[in-house]
């Protein structure tokens, strides 16, 4: 169900996450390498990148495949950033396809992707009454972590109580997260594949993009903070 990468470091193009790698997004939204549930992440794309001229990250999400879109070589090509987020989905059966249902999900300087599924009676009780974008379960994620954000808790507080509680409430639950405020990027893996490389910077990624040595699997049910000062990771 998805697969989704970010990068913290200097600035780079999109296209690092989808198309420069020989396992970039592109790929691996029709030859997925290592999913545990599906085998093309065509329903959908999205991609976000936060610029030094405004708080709020800059999103462009579409309900296609990413390889239907001729706009977005000549975009991701073009679009830099220290800190970027890419996914593409693969709809859990009975979710809507649609460009709301797509990550990332973004709130005021927040950006976030969820990589999973989770049945959204264990995230009522997280949401605080939000009305959730989409249908969507990841919608739903995404309106729990923001909740908390919102009021204040820390990055890794915030992500970590929701992928703690909802997997908690749906023992089935797959819950990996990409979440950052452009400065930090938090991470989970929670019975799905995340791997982290590290060199002039930080990629975080549901399977290796390239073929380079260094690449780390996250520990299950664990919480990685990537920051400017290197990389944390704690258990769930």
């Amino acid at each position: 169900m998805c697969r989704h990468a970010a990068w913290l470091g200097a600035p780079r193009p999109l296209a690092s996450l989808l198309r420069d790698p020989g396992n970039g997004l592109l790929r691996q939204s029709y030859a997925p390498r290592l999913q545990r549930c599906g085998a093309v992440n065509a329903d959908g794309f999205g991609v976000g990148w936060y610029d030094a001229h405004r708080r709020e990250p800059v999103r462009y999400r579409r309900s296609v495949p990413i390889w239907s879109d001729a706009n977005l070589p000549g975009l991701a090509a073009i679009a830099r950033s220290g800190c970027l987020m890419a996914a593409v989905r693969s709809a859990s059966p009975g979710m809507p396809v649609e460009e709301t249902a797509t990550a990332p999900f973004t709130e005021g300087p927040w950006l976030l992707s969820h990589n999973g599924r989770v049945s959204r009676s264990a995230l009522g009780p997280l949401i605080d009454g939000r009305e959730p974008e989409s249908a969507c379960d990841s919608a739903w994620v995404a309106a729990a972590v923001f909740a908390r954000l919102g009021r204040g808790a820390p990055l890794c507080e915030a992500v970590g109580e929701v992928v703690a509680g909802a997997g908690t409430a749906d023992p089935g639950a797959r819950l990996n997260l990409l979440v950052s405020d452009g400065d930090a990027v938090a991470a989970t893996a929670w019975n799905e594949t995340l791997f982290v490389h590290l060199g002039q910077g930080v990629l975080l990624a549901s399977e290796p993009l390239d073929e380079r040595p260094g690449w780390e699997p996250v520990p299950d049910r664990h919480l990685v903070l990537a920051t400017p000062d290197g990389v944390r990771a704690d258990p769930l």
